[in-house]
């Protein structure tokens, strides 16, 4: 996956900062709860992830140029019966499987 610049990444991760310490001194302003969420679904795109917390986590990660834990846990490599896993796609099904086909 490609990734935006740094001080891309850095700038919307600080206005999201903003915004939320600006959320927990008035929660119940619509306005400012609006702008929470709309920085921090610019995070989720930027980082490719789907919920906020994850996409603020994997800036972090980023901008520090560490992998983040869930990249980490995935790059380890697995032997014997646990490898097969791997190859399999959705629902257990073996990957290349013509639709339709016998399970």
């Amino acid at each position: 996956m490609l990734l935006p610049a740094k001080a891309e990444v850095a700038r919307h991760l600080e206005r999201y900062r903003a915004w939320e310490r600006l959320l927990l001194m008035a929660p119940a302003d619509h306005t400012v709860r609006g702008n929470f969420e709309n920085t921090g679904y610019t995070l989720c795109v930027l980082m490719g992830k789907r919920c906020a917390r994850e996409a603020v986590d994997a800036a972090e990660h980023y901008l520090r140029g560490e992998a983040p834990a869930s990249a980490r846990s995935s790059m380890t490599v697995t032997h014997g019966a646990r490898a097969s896993q791997h190859t399999q796609g959705p629902q257990g099904r073996g990957v290349g499987r013509a639709v339709g086909g016998r399970p």
